[in-house]
């Protein structure tokens, strides 16, 4: 398994998906993450699927849609974190702004992810980051922002009502705001120094943000939970676990953490 394997993954899915009538899509069952599965969600995790069965190696598997798995026979087995549709309810609406996840991992915590890669599924853009090695959009090496300006910042609101007035003051201080409804592709962007921050106050779900971790990490930002604490030891699974905050370096993150919590910049 290699990040030339995930991008052959990640090209039959693009393939699969971009010709499909996706808008209007009725919602099957309840996938495992606890969200409504569409028809697309389960097109893109049976090619992944059958992408990582190919490969003939033994794997452990957390996906959205079917929960918990295990591929091929072994012990020295990886765990490969998956997201089919990393903004399906955007797709089924007809925004075009949605994409797919595959992260892998020599253990069972974030910190152990070694592999990420992410895949817009609109225009086929992708991003794979390899721990200690860096990250690239479309093979060409990424940076993430590197002065303090808070040019943009992405957020996630799961229950408006109750998440945006936790992060309002950081909103309020960004010159440009964006809800744009896909994590991992907001994070692929914050590595990119297109966004400045991604912040998400409510408990994010490891197939949400597990490649787009690495992507940032590898492109020299910083990603914590939104009260600036680690989250490395945190559990790659099914369940909702840290909040996240991600920006593009240490002078931003530490000016979104202020901000978060009060305090003057």
């Amino acid at each position: 398994m290699d990040l030339n394997a995930l991008r052959e993954i990640g090209r039959s899915v693009y393939l699969k998906v971009s010709g499909l009538r996706i808008k209007g899509e009725a919602p099957m069952e309840r996938g495992a993450g606890g969200d409504r599965t569409f028809p697309v969600d389960k097109i893109a995790e049976d090619a992944i699927l059958r992408g990582l069965e190919a490969l003939k190696e033994p794997f452990s598997v957390v996906t959205e849609e079917a929960g918990v798995l295990e591929i091929g026979r072994g012990e020295a087995r990886k765990l490969v974190v998956i997201d089919p549709i990393d903004g399906s309810k955007n797709a089924v609406a007809g925004i075009p702004y949605f994409g797919a996840s595959i992260a892998v991992a020599l253990g069972d915590t974030i910190g152990s992810i070694a592999l990420g890669y992410v895949i817009n599924l609109v225009n086929g853009e992708e991003f794979m980051a390899e721990r200690g090695r860096g990250a690239s959009q479309n093979g060409v090496p990424l940076r993430s922002q590197a002065d303090g300006v808070l040019y943009l910042t992405a957020y996630e609101a799961q229950s408006p009502a109750r998440d945006l007035k936790k992060i309002l003051p950081l909103l309020e201080a960004s010159r440009k705001t964006r809800c744009l409804g896909a994590i991992a592709l907001d994070l692929a962007y914050v590595a990119s120094g297109a966004a400045s921050i991604l912040v998400n106050p409510a408990p994010s779900r490891s197939f949400d943000f597990a490649a787009g971790y690495l992507l940032v990490r590898e492109a020299g930002g910083i990603f914590t939970d939104t009260g600036g604490r680690s989250i490395e030891s945190g559990e790659l699974g099914i369940g909702r676990g840290a909040s996240l905050l991600a920006a593009g370096n240490s002078t931003l993150h530490e000016a979104a953490l202020k901000l978060l919590h009060g305090q003057q910049t």
